[in-house]
C-alpha cells in the first residue's frame, strides 16, 4: 500500500497530523474533539511511520486500557499482520520493563537505590539480570488489584492516615522525609514478596530509568517513537515515565481531549494537557474538530458548554458526518437538544418510555439504539427498574419483551459511556447535586470539582448521535427521602424575554444600532487581548465573529437553516479556498461565517471602507478590497492569493447583489483565478437572506436557508476535463453554476 492510498478518507487536519515531522516540527499534541477520529489517526499514524521504513517492533503506543490496545493492535495489523509494535496500557509496559533482562555492567547514574540488596545478586548472573532486581526486589513482581488488609492495618498504625497518603503511592520519591522513613519496612515487604499493585510497577519503572543510565539507554534504544492516547488521563507519575523514555528526543505523538478529563478522581492531571507547549518548547499543535458522530445542532449546544474557557484550548466541534446513524431519517432531520421538565419521577419516565417506543416505530430504530445516562451509580439502578416494570429490554439484562443480552436499551453511568455513542440519549438527572454533582472543600477544590462535572457533562451531550433529551425532575426520592431538586446550572436559561413589536423602520434601526455597538465593544476589547494575550489573537477573532455572526441572527430575528454541513470537511484548508455564494444581501456575510463555522476574508466595494467600524473589522478579517469604477479586481484578488497566507476568500461571482429572484450572469475571473491558485472552490447557496433585511415587511422571525455544495478541487478538475486546455469559462464556471441554480431550486 502507498501512502495517498493510507491516507484517503481523511479531513486536512487529520492527514497534517498522520504526516507529521518530528524532526521539523518536533513533538506534538493533537487536541482531537469527541467523535474526531482520533483512534483512526492513531493507528494510521503507525502505519505511515512502518510505511516510511521505521522497524514496527521501535514503536510504542500507550493507552489505558486492555481493550483499547486490543483495537488499535487489529487495526495497525490489518496493513501489516506480523508487526511487533508494542500496544500496551501503562502498567503492562512497567511490568515488561521490569522483567525484561540487562547487562551486568548497568551504573546507577545517581546514588545507590537499595544497592545491598542489589548487591545479593550481583553472584546470579555474570551476564546479564532482570531488571527487577535492580530496584530491589527479591522475586519477580506480581500485580494485584488491591492491597491486602494487613497492609492496611500497618499502615494506618504508623499514621498513614494523618499524612493524607495511600497505598499507591507506596514507592513515590516525593513523600515527606518523615513518612519515608516509617515507609522503609512495608517497602521491605513488598520488594521480598513482590506481591505489588499497579502503581508500583510505575514507580519502579521511573526509578529504573532515572537512576540506571545504562537501562535509561537500553529502554531509549528500544523504542524511537511514542504515541500515547487519552493524553488527559495520564498521572503525574505516568508522565514521568513516559518523559524518561523520551530523554532529549522529539519523538512524541499524543492525542487527547481536555475536554473529556473525567478522572480527576483517579490522579489523573488535565494539567498536562495545559502545559505541554511549555514542557516541549518546539512543539506543534493539530486541533481535530470535525466530529464524525453527531448532527449540527447537537454540535452547536455542546460547544457552548465551554465557552468561558481559554481561548488557546478552546476547541469548536464541526459536523463531518452526512450519513450518521446508519442513515437513519432521524439523524437526517438535524434536530436541537430538548429540555423535559417534570414534577417527579413518575411523569419523567412516562415521557421517556411513550418517546422510546414513538421514535423506535416511526424510525425503524433498534432498542440499543438507546441510551438513559446518568451521574450516579444508584440513579442507574432506578432507570433500570423502572424499564424492567415497563417489559422494555435493558443491555445486558434478559429481562423484557423481546430483550436479549445484546440488543436492549442502555442505562449506564457517564463515566461508563465514554468511547460509546447512540442514537438517541435521555440524559437525565440535570439539576444541582446530580449534575453538577456534590462539590466539596475548599473554594480552590470546589472549583476543581465544578470543572471536572462540566467535562463530564460535555461527555454524556457528545454520545449523542442524532437525538439528545436532557432531564429535569423538580422532585425525586434521593438519599432515602423526597426532595425537591434545583435546575442545573448546565441547562440553558429559560428565555422568558418577550420581543418587542415595532415598525420595520424602527426596527432596522434598532438592529443595526444593537450590530454597530456590538462591533465598536469588541474593537475595544481587541486592544486588551493584543497586549496580554496576543499570542491568542487570531482565535480569540476567530472566535467573536462566530458569536458576532450569531448576535446578529438574534437580533434581526432570523432563523437559519444550514444542509449538508458536513461537506466542509473535504476542503483541504491548508491551500487557498473560493467560497463562491449567490449575493442576496448584505446579511449574506455573517451568514457565511455560520455556515463555514470559520472566518474568511471576502471581496469588498472600497467605498464600505468609509464606515469606521466597519472597515476596522474588514481588514482584521483579511478582505480584498475592490473599486469597481477603476476595474483590476482580478490583480487585487491574484495579489491576496500570491501573498503566502493560505487565504480563505469569500467571493459572489455575480459582482452584486441580485436584486431578482434566483441568479444573474456570473462574473468568469474568478474561476480563472481560482484555476490559477490551485485552489478549492467551495459553492454555497443563500435563499431568503433578502426578506429578512433589504425586503422586510415586518418584525416576526424569518427562516433562511444555506446549502453548502460539494466542493470542487480545481487540480482535479483540470485533469479531468483535457488539462491545460480546460477553459475555466467555458467548463468551470458552467459546472459550478448549474450545481448552485440546482440547490436554489431546492431550497
Amino acid at each position: 500500500m502507498d501512502v495517498e492510498k493510507l491516507l484517503e478518507g481523511l479531513n486536512s487536519d487529520q492527514r497534517a497530523a498522520v504526516l507529521h515531522d518530528h524532526e521539523k516540527d518536533a513533538q506534538l499534541l493533537i487536541l482531537a474533539g469527541a467523535g474526531s477520529g482520533k483512534t483512526s489517526v492513531l493507528t494510521k499514524r503507525i502505519q505511515y511511520r512502518i510505511l516510511c521504513g521505521v522497524q514496527p517492533e521501535k514503536i510504542l503506543a500507550l493507552t489505558f486500557t486492555a481493550k483499547a490496545a486490543a483495537e488499535m493492535r487489529e487495526r495497525v495489523q490489518k496493513l501489516f499482520p506480523d508487526a511487533g509494535v508494542r500496544l500496551c496500557t501503562f502498567h503492562s509496559l512497567a511490568l515488561f520493563m521490569l522483567k525484561s533482562r540487562m547487562p551486568c555492567s548497568l551504573r546507577q547514574a545517581q546514588g545507590p537505590c537499595e544497592s545491598s540488596r542489589v548487591e545479593k545478586f550481583t553472584e546470579l548472573s555474570r551476564s546479564e539480570r532482570p531488571a527487577y532486581e535492580l530496584v530491589g526486589f527479591t522475586k519477580m513482581p506480581v500485580p494485584t488489584d488491591t492491597a491486602d488488609k494487613t497492609f492496611l492495618q500497618e499502615l494506618s498504625k504508623i499514621g498513614g492516615r494523618k499524612f493524607h497518603f495511600s497505598r499507591e503511592e507506596l514507592f513515590s520519591n516525593e513523600l515527606p522525609a518523615k513518612l519515608l522513613k516509617k515507609l522503609k519496612p512495608l517497602r521491605e515487604r513488598v520488594l521480598e514478596s513482590g506481591q505489588v499493585v499497579f502503581e508500583d510497577l510505575i514507580y519502579k519503572s521511573i526509578e529504573l530509568l532515572e537512576i540506571h543510565e545504562d537501562a535509561r539507554a537500553f529502554f531509549q534504544s528500544q523504542w524511537t517513537e511514542i504515541l500515547v492516547d487519552e493524553y488527559q488521563d495520564i498521572n503525574p507519575s505516568q508522565y514521568r515515565l513516559v518523559k524518561a523514555l523520551l530523554g532529549e528526543r522529539k519523538s512524541l505523538f499524543v492525542v487527547g481531549d481536555d475536554d473529556q478529563a473525567i478522572y480527576g478522581f483517579r490522579g489523573a492531571d488535565i494539567g498536562n494537557i495545559n502545559r505541554f507547549r511549555d514542557d516541549f518548547k518546539e512543539s506543534s499543535l493539530i486541533r481535530l474538530e470535525w466530529n464524525y458522530r453527531s448532527v449540527p445542532n447537537i454540535l452547536h449546544f455542546s460547544n457552548q458548554i465551554f465557552k468561558n474557557k481559554p481561548i488557546h484550548l478552546r476547541k469548536v466541534l464541526r459536523a463531518g458526518n452526512m450519513a450518521g446513524s446508519g442513515g437513519s431519517p432521524l439523524f437526517k432531520e438535524n434536530r436541537k437538544p430538548e429540555i423535559w421538565v417534570s414534577k417527579d419521577p413518575i411523569e419523567e419516565m412516562r415521557k421517556i418510555i411513550t418517546s422510546i417506543k414513538l421514535l423506535r416505530e416511526s424510525y425503524d430504530l433498534q432498542w440499543k439504539n438507546f441510551a438513559i445516562l446518568v451521574r450516579y451509580n444508584r440513579q442507574r439502578l432506578y432507570y433500570e427498574e423502572a424499564l424492567r416494570d415497563a417489559r422494555l429490554p435493558i443491555a445486558g439484562d434478559e429481562v423484557g419483551e423481546g430483550g436479549n443480552l445484546e440488543d436492549g436499551i442502555h442505562v449506564e453511568t457517564v463515566h461508563a459511556s465514554k468511547g460509546l455513542q447512540y442514537a438517541v440519549v435521555y440524559y437525565a438527572g440535570l439539576s444541582e447535586g446530580l449534575t453538577p454533582g456534590l462539590c466539596t472543600g475548599n473554594r480552590k477544590q470546589r472549583q476543581k470539582q465544578l470543572d471536572e462535572e462540566r467535562r463530564l457533562f460535555y461527555v454524556g451531550v457528545t454520545r449523542a448521535e442524532s437525538f439528545l433529551v436532557l432531564l429535569y425532575c423538580k422532585r425525586r426520592y434521593w438519599k432515602g427521602r423526597l426532595t425537591k431538586l434545583k435546575r442545573s446550572r448546565f441547562l440553558p436559561r429559560e428565555n422568558s424575554k418577550t420581543e418587542m413589536n415595532m415598525p420595520v423602520i424602527l426596527f432596522r434601526i434598532y438592529a443595526a444600532a444593537r450590530i454597530l455597538l456590538f462591533m465598536l465593544v469588541h474593537i475595544v476589547k481587541i486592544a486588551f487581548v493584543y497586549v496580554f494575550h496576543r499570542k491568542d489573537l487570531d482565535s480569540w477573532i476567530e472566535e467573536k465573529v462566530q458569536k458576532f455572526s450569531w448576535f446578529c441572527m438574534r437580533v434581526i430575528r432570523v432563523d437559519v437553516t444550514i444542509e449538508d454541513q458536513a461537506l466542509l470537511a473535504k476542503v483541504d484548508w491548508t491551500r487557498p479556498v473560493f467560497v463562491m455564494g449567490n449575493h442576496r444581501s448584505y446579511l449574506d456575510i455573517p451568514l457565511a461565517f455560520l455556515a463555514l463555522q470559520r472566518t474568511v476574508g471576502f471581496i469588498a466595494k472600497t467605498q464600505l471602507q468609509r464606515i469606521p467600524i466597519l472597515n476596522f473589522w474588514m481588514h482584521k478579517l483579511g478582505c480584498a478590497f475592490i473599486d469597481r469604477e477603476k476595474g483590476g479586481g482580478a490583480a487585487i484578488i491574484q495579489k491576496a492569493v500570491q501573498s503566502g497566507k493560505m487565504p480563505k476568500l469569500f467571493i459572489f461571482p455575480e459582482g452584486t447583489r441580485s436584486k431578482r429572484k434566483g441568479m444573474v450572469a456570473f462574473k468568469s475571473g474568478c474561476f480563472r483565478l481560482a484555476v490559477e491558485a490551485n485552489a478549492i472552490i467551495l459553492p454555497i447557496v443563500t435563499r431568503g437572506s433578502d426578506d429578512v433585511w433589504e425586503h422586510r415587511k415586518d418584525c416576526k422571525h424569518h427562516p433562511v436557508s444555506i446549502q453548502i455544495l460539494e466542493p470542487v478541487d480545481t487540480v482535479e478538475f483540470k485533469k479531468a476535463h483535457g488539462g491545460d486546455a480546460m477553459d475555466p469559462r467555458h467548463d468551470l464556471l458552467p459546472y459550478v453554476r448549474t450545481k448552485m441554480e440546482e440547490a436554489y431550486g431546492r431550497l
